[in-house]
C-alpha cells in the first residue's frame, strides 16, 4: 500500500480538502473553508498545515470563537446543509468559547466541524498553559464539555486514530436526519506528530445524499387518516427548506385546500403571498394561523420538531378530536406528539402522499375560513405597521403592542423613554418600513429577544429562502456573526441582520471580519435601552422590572436610575462601518436607501420605544412561575398558569 508521511494536522487538512457531496445534481465541494482564532494550542500544528497546503480551503480570521462558529452555522443553514465550514480554536478558553455556538448548531441540526486544540497527550508539560486540571481524572480537559453539545465527539491521541475519526465525522456531518456539531479534539503535540498514512485515504470522496423515500404502508396509513378529516392543518418546518420541498408543499396545499402555518425555521420555504400560507404559528404566530390551529382536527407536521413555541406548550391544538401526522427524515422527531409517523424526506413524502390522496378524491371541508383568516391578520398587520407614539394620550392607539398587565406602567415608562431616546418609533412600525424598503430578494436574519416574534408575525417574505431565523437555541449574539455566514453563502444578495441592543452588546465581533473580507452586511440595530423581551416576561408574570432595563445605579442602590444612552453608530464607525441614525420614519427610510448604495458593511442605529412589540394572539407559553410568593400579582400569575396547564396535552 502506497503511503505518505504527514503530520496529523497535515493529514486532516488534506482529507477535508477531498470531501464532496452529491444531492443528485453532481458533486460539489462540501467543506468551503475554515474559521480560525490561532493560539498556542493550534497555530503550530493546524496553522502550519493550513499555511503550507490549504488546498481549496479558504482560511477566515475570526475575532471571537463563538462568533466564528455562529458564522459557520449560518453558512451551512443558508446553504441548506449542502456546504459547511470548519472552525479551529486554541486550547482552554479559546475552545470553551465555542461551546455556546456548538450547542446552537446542534439544537438546530446544522452541521459544523469543530477542531479545538487540546492539552498534551503525552502530559509531559502538565499543566500546560490554559490547562484545567481535574485531580480525580487527568484525562478530562475543557474539550470534554463538547460531548453534551455535539452529535459526534472524538479525541485524537495517536496520529493513526485520525482516519476512523474523520470517516465517522463525515457520516454525521452528511446525515440529513441527525446532524449537528461534530467535535474532533486535537492535542497540540499530536497535531505535529507524523505518521505514514495510506495514500488512498486522501482520495476524492463523494458522499451521495439520497432522499429517504416513505414506506408505502406508512403513506397509505397517512392518506387514510387525512381522508377521514375535515379541517387538516399543515405545519411547515425547517425540513421543508433543507429538502427544497417548498414547491411540493405549495402544490399539496393548493391541491387539497389545506392551509399551512410556518415555524421560524420553515418561514419563507413558500412565499407569504401564497393563498394557503397563514404565516407564523404558535407563540410567535399570528391571530389567523392560531385561530385555525384551534379548530384543526388533524395537524400534519412537515419537517418540524414541534417545539414548545410551535405547539404553544402543547396547548394550541384544542379540537377535541385532533390527531397528529408527521413527515420527517428523523424517526425521533416524526414520533413526537404521539403522531402517526412517516419517516421520509419532505419532498418525497409530500409527493407520495399527494398521489395517495388523489386516488381517494380528497379535498378538505374548508370554505372561506382560510381567506378570512388571512384577511383578518393582514388588516391587523397593517394596523400595527402604522402605529407611532407621540404622547401618553395616544396610549389606546398602542393596544395590541403590549400585554394588559403592563399597560398601567406606560404612563410613566413611555414618556421617559421617548424623552431619553428622542424617538417616537414603535418596533412594529420599524419592521414594516424595513420590509417595504429593502430589496425583495434580500435576506433578513434574527435570533433572540422580541424581534423573532415580531418578525414572524410582521414580515412578508416575497421571495423564498429570504428569512433566516435561529430559534432552535435562540442564541443572543448569533445575528451579526450569522449575517457574515449568510453573506459568504450568498455573496450576490444583500443581507440584513436585525438585532436588539442587548444582543449587539453581547457579540458583534465578526462585524470586523465582514470588513476584512469585503463582505457587506447591513446591521439594523433596534435600541430600546434594555432586554425588552425579558422585561415583558417578568412583568406580565407579576414581577417588577429588575435587571432588564439599561439603567444607571440609583440612590436606592439598585439599577433604578437614569436610562443609559448609548451611541451604537459611533462604536461601529470606529471599526470602519458606514453608520446612520434614525429616530423617525423619514430618517429610517433615508438611512435604508443610503445603506443600500454602500459597498461596505453598514449599521443603522434606530431608537425605538419599549413595550411596542407584538404579543399573544391566542398562544400560551409554559414558563416557571413561582408556586409560592408574597406578591398577589405573582400568585395570580401562578393560578393562571395552572389553569392553562390543565388544558394542555401532557405529552
Amino acid at each position: 500500500m502506497e503511503r505518505i508521511r504527514l503530520t496529523t494536522a497535515q493529514a486532516l487538512v488534506k482529507f477535508l480538502d477531498q470531501q464532496y457531496v452529491d444531492f443528485g445534481s453532481g458533486p460539489e465541494r462540501f467543506i468551503h473553508g475554515i474559521f480560525t482564532v490561532f493560539g498556542h494550542g493550534n497555530v503550530l500544528g493546524l496553522g502550519q498545515a493550513l499555511q503550507e497546503a490549504p488546498g481549496g480551503l479558504t482560511v477566515y480570521q475570526g475575532r471571537n470563537e463563538q462568533g466564528m462558529v455562529h458564522a459557520a452555522t449560518a453558512f451551512a443553514k443558508q446553504s441548506r446543509r449542502r456546504r459547511i465550514m470548519a472552525c479551529t480554536a486554541s486550547v482552554g478558553p479559546g475552545s470553551a468559547n465555542m461551546l455556546t455556538a456548538a450547542a446552537t448548531a446542534t439544537a438546530n441540526q446544522i452541521p459544523v466541524l469543530l477542531l479545538p486544540g487540546d492539552t498534551f497527550a503525552t502530559r509531559q508539560p502538565d499543566p500546560v498553559l490554559q490547562q484545567m486540571e481535574h485531580t480525580h481524572n487527568l484525562s478530562i480537559t475543557v474539550n470534554d464539555a463538547f460531548k453534551a453539545v455535539s452529535k459526534y465527539w472524538d479525541r485524537i491521541c495517536r496520529p493513526e486514530q485520525l482516519m476512523m475519526a474523520l470517516l465517522n465525522a463525515m457520516r454525521v456531518l452528511t446525515d440529513q436526519a441527525d446532524t449537528g456539531a461534530v467535535t474532533i479534539a486535537l492535542p497540540q503535540d499530536v497535531q505535529a506528530e507524523a505518521w505514514d498514512y495510506p495514500l488512498d485515504f486522501f482520495r476524492k470522496r463523494i458522499h451521495r445524499i439520497i432522499p429517504r423515500l416513505p414506506h408505502p404502508e406508512e403513506v397509505a396509513a397517512a392518506a387514510d387518516l387525512i381522508a377521514g378529516k375535515q379541517r387538516p392543518l399543515l405545519v411547515c418546518g425547517g425540513g421543508v427548506r433543507y429538502a427544497d420541498a417548498g414547491p411540493e408543499l405549495r402544490d399539496f396545499a393548493e391541491k387539497f385546500a389545506i392551509p399551512f402555518g410556518e415555524t421560524q425555521a420553515g418561514k419563507s420555504a413558500v412565499e407569504s403571498g401564497c393563498a394557503y400560507n397563514l404565516g407564523g404559528i404558535g407563540v410567535t404566530g399570528n391571530g389567523g394561523a392560531n385561530a385555525l390551529a384551534a379548530t384543526a382536527d388533524l395537524v400534519i407536521g412537515v419537517g418540524t420538531r414541534f417545539t414548545d413555541f410551535t405547539t404553544g406548550s402543547k396547548s394550541l391544538f384544542t379540537h377535541p378530536g385532533v390527531e397528529f401526522l408527521t413527515l420527517n427524515a428523523s424517526p425521533y422527531h416524526a414520533a413526537k406528539l404521539d403522531a402517526l409517523a412517516v419517516v421520509c424526506d419532505a419532498a418525497e413524502g409530500l409527493t407520495a402522499l399527494s398521489a395517495a390522496l388523489e386516488e381517494r378524491g380528497y379535498r378538505s371541508a374548508y370554505t372561506d375560513e382560510i381567506v378570512s383568516a388571512k384577511e383578518a391578520w393582514e388588516a391587523e398587520r397593517k394596523r400595527l405597521a402604522g402605529i407611532e407614539y407621540t404622547s401618553t394620550e395616544d396610549e389606546k392607539s398602542l393596544d395590541g403592542l403590549f400585554v394588559p398587565e403592563i399597560a398601567g406602567h406606560l404612563d410613566e415608562v413611555l414618556p421617559e423613554y421617548a424623552a431619553r431616546l428622542k424617538t417616537s418609533l414603535t418596533q412594529t412600525r420599524v419592521l414594516s418600513i424595513i420590509n417595504e424598503s429593502i430589496p425583495k430578494d434580500a435576506i433578513v436574519i434574527g435570533a433572540a429577544g422580541s424581534l423573532p416574534g415580531d418578525m414572524q408575525r410582521m414580515w412578508n417574505a416575497a421571495v423564498p429562502d429570504t428569512y433566516h431565523m435561529e430559534y432552535g437555541f435562540s442564541c443572543m449574539g448569533y445575528e451579526i456573526s450569522g449575517a457574515l455566514g449568510v453573506k459568504l453563502a450568498e455573496p450576490g444578495r444583500e443581507v440584513y441582520a436585525l438585532v436588539g441592543d442587548g444582543s449587539y452588546q453581547m457579540l458583534h465581533s465578526e462585524l470586523v471580519t465582514s470588513l476584512q473580507e469585503n463582505k457587506k452586511i447591513n446591521i439594523i440595530l433596534l435600541d430600546n435601552a434594555g432586554f425588552g423581551c425579558i422585561n415583558n416576561l417578568q412583568m406580565e408574570q407579576g414581577l417588577d422590572s429588575m435587571g432588564t432595563e439599561f439603567r444607571h445605579r440609583g440612590p436606592d442602590g439598585r439599577l433604578s436610575g437614569e436610562l443609559m444612552h448609548i451611541d451604537y453608530a459611533a462604536s461601529a464607525a470606529g471599526y470602519g462601518v458606514k453608520t446612520f441614525r434614525a429616530a423617525t420614519a423619514e430618517q429610517l427610510r433615508s438611512a435604508l436607501e443610503e445603506a443600500g448604495k454602500q459597498d461596505r458593511s453598514t449599521l443603522i442605529d434606530i431608537k425605538v420605544l419599549p413595550k411596542t412589540m407584538t404579543h399573544g394572539y391566542g398562544a400560551w407559553w409554559h414558563v416557571g412561575v413561582p408556586e409560592v410568593s408574597g406578591s398577589e400579582a405573582v400568585q395570580a400569575a401562578y393560578e393562571q398558569k395552572r389553569g392553562q396547564l390543565d388544558q394542555a396535552r401532557s405529552y
